[in-house]
């Protein structure tokens, strides 16, 4: 699993799941069943035991109808994203990294490096959900729909996120982008 996370995060990740999965009156049998992860890793996550992907993050977000940064507990009146600081999560491969930067009124907005000539595949998120994305360093391949789109520097694009998308770094340098995720008017918590 991914990891990165600082101090006590882990423990709040799974302290936050726990509470949102009570709220909705779940089993952790039934969220397990909804999402597609395990049991196993369920308790071991809302015990602060696991350190979850971003896809297996996105997976539970997406199933509870909630904001991913709901439950990594990303708020404060005042906040500086340090990139030497903060959530790293990352895919299962480690070739693609989103750090969540801040949260507010139905937007995230996250930092993300994908590796020389990596490649990641996200998941349909929640239904509404749009995605914003600027290459501020290096190129970007996005597919969505079967479409292509070739991104350069400075370059940004969006589209619904609520379905299959890829993102591709097609040269030899690392990738870095600037990504907003909306949320419909209905899944903002």
């Amino acid at each position: 699993m991914g990891k990165n996370y600082p101090g006590d995060a882990g423990k709040k990740i799974g302290a936050n799941l726990r509470q949102f999965r009570l709220s909705k009156g779940m089993s952790i049998e039934a969220l397990a069943k909804q999402v597609g992860v395990s049991k196993l890793t369920l308790l071991k996550i809302e015990q602060g035991e696991a350190n979850p992907t971003l896809s297996v993050i996105w997976k539970i977000a997406d199933g509870l109808k909630v904001p991913i940064t709901s439950l990594l507990d990303i708020e404060s009146d005042v906040a500086v994203a340090r990139t030497t600081d903060g959530l790293k999560l990352k895919s299962s491969d480690e070739v693609f990294i989103a750090e969540p930067l801040f949260r507010s009124h139905g937007f995230e907005l996250y930092r993300g490096y994908l590796k020389p000539y990596g490649e990641y595949v996200s998941e349909a998120h929640q239904a509404g959900v749009m995605e914003f994305v600027t290459v501020m360093s290096g190129q970007l391949t996005v597919g969505v729909d079967g479409d292509t789109f070739h991104l350069g520097e400075y370059d940004a694009i969006r589209f619904k996120g609520d379905r299959l998308h890829k993102y591709t770094n097609p040269s030899p340098d690392l990738t870095i982008l600037h990504f907003v995720i909306s949320y419909h008017p209905e899944l903002r918590k």
